[in-house]
């Protein structure tokens, strides 16, 4: 069974940097694509940054050039660097990855850690 585990998740000052971590109980070469979503309260969850297995990242344009997304095989591990933070970074953060074989689609999800950036 996939379980993917976010850490790094707490309290910082406006201006200060994040490093969220994704631990998945998988190789990651098994997944399509890993990405991180967000969810603050009242609002919906929104993308913030994904990879693919290929390399290749996308990310929110709320959070270009001040995250970024990255991937260590040999840890399991994708990552979400944090830099500049802003109060409206402020949310509870997901860890995502999604693996397709064939014509089905597979989606799973962390529990979640929670980012609060102070003013």
């Amino acid at each position: 069974q996939v379980q993917l585990v976010e850490s790094g998740g707490g309290l910082v000052q406006a201006g200060g940097s994040l490093r969220l971590s994704c631990a998945a109980s998988v190789s990651i070469f098994r997944f399509n694509a890993m990405g991180w979503y967000r969810q603050a309260p009242g609002k919906q969850r929104e993308l913030v940054a994904f990879i693919t297995s290929g390399g290749s990242t996308k990310y929110a344009d709320s959070v270009k050039g001040r995250f970024t997304i990255s991937g260590d095989n040999a840890k399991n591990t994708v990552y979400l660097q944090m830099n500049s933070l802003k109060p409206e970074d402020t949310a509870v953060y997901y860890c995502n990855a999604i693996a397709r074989l064939g014509p089905d689609s597979y989606d799973y999800w962390g529990q979640g850690t929670q980012v609060t950036v102070s003013s």
